[in-house]
């Protein structure tokens, strides 16, 4: 067994034994199949292929002419039921055990890989491998009730070298700002920045499989009129967690479906511009794949060329990694593609030769782990108290202690320190450990109390705080050695005054208001580190500002209330057609109209651009007043800087006193400096308020922006469709109707009935007797029907807009 860690949880493989990958063949159906090049064996799991020799070349012509391939299995004129049950069927079912799988399309353009694996989705019969495995997935999810199984899939396609997102299209998913790349770790290979889905049921799953399908990038050439110009690979993750409480493992597993696109010659497609460059990126990965499964099957080989491209580092798990690895090649059985049909069977050929070793992945849920440890933890100490009452040992207590017995053990280490108490009694190792943990209390308290007594007789500066000290510095309070000046008490704590007899002429305050600057000094101190000037300059031209992390987020809660509401549709509050006044011959004025729009159908759009727009202002006032503030607080700290540099011109005129080396000032220029410092402090707020309300001037500023660009576009709409469109047309806007003023533009307004309701219903008279299970199918199949015709609905919109 092979164990891995990740953080909180633990990863367990079991090592699996070795096997070969399966490969089977098959051969497109066509009414001109060459019987005399292309032979079956009896057992349908090989093939030969037989060359007429070219005589134009002479008599003496060694080139090959025949070619026999072993391989699992030959599906020729096969259905769709026979292609799964045959090549996925057991993949899909060993996956829910816990094994990975992955399923591979491979061969020429036009020879039905897409066919194989998606299928058609205008019959349900005619269904291919992705979606079945869906089905099964979803069936056998059922046959486990003591299981809680989980599904998610992701839609993965490689276009040009380059990795997109199907599913991004989904509302609640959205493009990716950062490009995807593929991120390799501890378990294995995954795609960053591509979306997950869970789905809880199959017609979820269908939905996002139809989704993904209609966001594939395919061409037409003379050789496929719908040929697939990127791979794909839809992906199945499977989660398993046991309902007995007791069982703390789980199993995961994924199964990849993969649909490469196809290998073709440019002279037989006659691709020309972007399909020719598509084909190319298409035909140098899939050089790049045979390379790598060359490497596979060569067992002296050290190194395999995964990062060649895109695609074989997104399906480095799958090839020769842990997981169950089949093989499905699609191939023609005409002549005229025989070449292209020797290729595809040398490379199902070469993947026989390569091995995987397919193991379970099981992991531990750390919720489960804690509750079976803590059940455990009881069981312990119940047989612990068993051996204490047999051995005579009643007063033992192994719970956590609680808050009385803690502080009893604290007055214990407190009188035993005073010397109150001689010893202290011993019970078990958890009291030995609480009275360790007391006294180191106790010696914080203390610790604690003498700096509160040195606070109240001296000011203390921290050895650590480099900027306090650099500040002292630079005001001559201190040497250069660390030395505070004044008149040291012994100890070599506090900021001292200068001896009255040493003054030069001038009139000092009395020493008890000296004493109280001190403590007002000593409290500024606790509450933050000077900085100095340079740091805190304001630069009213900046516009972009960070917005503040503690006042802003509760600010901004409203505001990003109206966003969304500013965002999302608004209902219409137009009167019932009953009500709706005549229209008249002309159109009124724009002006007018927009005033009579903003009390009716753009009210409340109206109103939330009002509110916004007046919290806007609110903003704008506080800046304002918050700017004049600064501008208060630095022309004091101007002329505070001016008097204390007068101070100190002064006092080096008069000379300089010196008391055991140390520099002293008088009490004027120290209170300057005290001054000095709690403007910096006092302007360093200010400054950061000012930020956030920048920052909170330019969130307001574009809500405004969006919300007056919305009521604009609404009223516009209104307008058209209120004053233009014929009165006979006027039933298709009711409210009670399928259609949203604004969904249809003018020059294409019908009035749609229920067709794709008729058209679902009639499918599902036709289809149910044959195959009731085809309801998540079709229900799937048509939801996705109606969102393509929505969007080519609201694609004419914008164009009759923009005319």
């Amino acid at each position: 067994m092979m164990r891995r860690k990740n953080g909180n949880k633990r990863y367990f493989t079991r090592m699996g034994t070795r096997k070969k990958v399966h490969a089977f063949v098959r051969v497109k159906p066509t009414d001109d199949f060459a019987h005399e090049m292309i032979k079956y064996g009896d057992d349908n799991k090989s093939i030969d292929i037989h060359l007429k020799k070219d005589l134009q070349r002479g008599v003496v012509n060694n080139k090959q002419t025949d070619w026999s391939f072993k391989l699992d299995g030959v599906l020729h004129n096969a259905s769709q039921d026979l292609v799964y049950e045959t090549v996925a069927k057991d993949v899909v079912a060993q996956a829910l055990n816990g094994y990975n799988g992955t399923i591979m399309c491979y061969g020429q353009t036009g020879a039905g890989k897409t066919y194989t694996m998606t299928g058609a989705t205008e019959n349900y019969k005619h269904r291919g491998i992705l979606p079945r495995a869906l089905q099964q997935v979803f069936r056998m999810i059922a046959e486990r009730p003591t299981h809680a199984i989980t599904v998610r899939v992701s839609y993965l396609e490689i276009y040009n070298e380059s990795l997109f997102d199907l599913l991004s299209t989904l509302p609640y998913v959205g493009p990716s700002v950062t490009p995807m790349t593929i991120v390799e770790n501890p378990q294995g290979v995954f795609v960053k920045g591509l979306s997950v889905h869970l789905t809880s049921q199959e017609e979820d799953a269908f939905s996002l499989l139809f989704e993904g399908e209609t966001n594939r990038i395919i061409a037409s050439h003379t050789m496929n009129k719908n040929s697939s110009r990127s791979h794909c690979i839809f992906t199945i993750y499977v989660e398993a967690h046991s309902r007995t409480l007791s069982d703390e493992k789980y199993i995961t597993s994924k199964i990849n479906l993969v649909d490469l696109a196809g290998s073709e010659r440019l002279g037989k497609s006659g691709s020309e511009g972007r399909v020719l460059k598509e084909a190319t990126y298409i035909n140098k990965s899939l050089s790049f794949l045979e390379q790598a499964i060359i490497a596979l099957g060569d067992q002296k080989r050290d190194h395999i060329p995964f990062r060649q491209c895109k695609l074989t580092h997104a399906l480095k798990d799958s090839l020769g990694g842990n997981c169950n690895m089949v093989l499905l090649t699609n191939i023609y059985g005409e002549a005229a593609q025989l070449e292209e049909t020797l290729s595809s069977l040398r490379f199902a050929s070469r993947m026989k030769l390569v091995t995987t070793e397919p193991a379970i992945n099981e992991k531990y849920d750390a919720e489960r782990m804690v509750k079976n440890l803590e059940k455990e933890l009881v069981l312990l100490k119940q047989e612990l108290a068993i051996h204490d009452s047999l051995a005579n040992r009643t007063l033992v207590n192994y719970d956590p202690m609680d808050e009385i017995q803690i502080a009893e053990i604290n007055s214990q280490v407190r009188r035993y320190l005073e010397g109150t108490l001689d010893e202290i009694d011993i019970i078990n190792l958890r009291q030995i450990q609480e009275v360790f943990n007391q006294f180191r209390v106790v010696l914080s308290q203390q610790e604690q109390e003498v700096e509160a007594t040195l606070r109240r007789k001296y000011t203390l500066i921290d050895k650590n705080d480099f900027a306090a000290i650099s500040a002292v510095q630079k005001a001559g309070l201190v040497d250069v050695d660390g030395h505070l000046v004044g008149e040291p008490d012994g100890q070599g704590f506090g900021l001292g005054v200068t001896p009255y007899s040493t003054k030069p002429g001038k009139k000092s305050k009395s020493k008890k208001m000296f004493k109280e600057q001190l403590g007002s000094l000593a409290r500024k101190e606790g509450a933050g580190s000077p900085v100095s000037g340079k740091d805190l300059e304001v630069s009213t031209s900046k516009t972009q500002l960070t917005p503040s992390s503690k006042e802003g987020d509760v600010k901004e809660l409203p505001l990003r209330d109206r966003e969304t509401s500013s965002i999302e549709p608004l209902p219409s509050d137009s009167p019932k057609e009953e009500s709706r006044p005549p229209r008249p011959s002309t159109p009124p004025p724009k002006p007018v109209a927009f005033e009579d729009f903003k009390n009716e159908r753009g009210s409340e759009i109206n109103r939330i651009f009002k509110e916004n727009k007046s919290i806007l202002n609110e903003r704008r006032k506080r800046a304002s007043e918050t700017t004049q503030r600064i501008n208060a607080i630095k022309r004091e700290m101007d002329m505070t800087e001016g008097a204390l540099n007068f101070q100190r011109s002064l006092r080096e005129k008069q000379g300089e006193y010196e008391n055991k080396g140390l520099m002293i000032i008088d009490e004027e220029e120290f209170l300057l400096i005290l001054k000095l410092k709690d403007l910096k402090k006092q302007y360093r707020a200010e400054y950061q308020d000012l930020r956030d309300l920048r920052a909170e001037v330019q969130y307001c500023q574009h809500l405004v922006d969006q919300c007056r660009h919305r009521l604009l576009t609404e009223f516009d709409i209104w307008y058209n469709e209120s004053f233009f469109i014929p009165e006979d047309m006027q039933v298709s806007l009711k409210p009670a109707s399928g259609i949203r003023p604004g969904m249809v533009p003018i020059s294409r307004l019908v009035a749609l009935g229920e067709d794709d309701q008729d058209k679902f219903s009639q499918l599902q008279q036709m289809m149910l007797p044959e195959g009731p299970d085809s309801i998540s199918f079709y229900n799937a199949k048509v939801k996705t029907e109606q969102k393509r015709n929505y969007l080519k609905t609201m694609m004419g919109l914008q164009q009759g807009h923009r005319k």
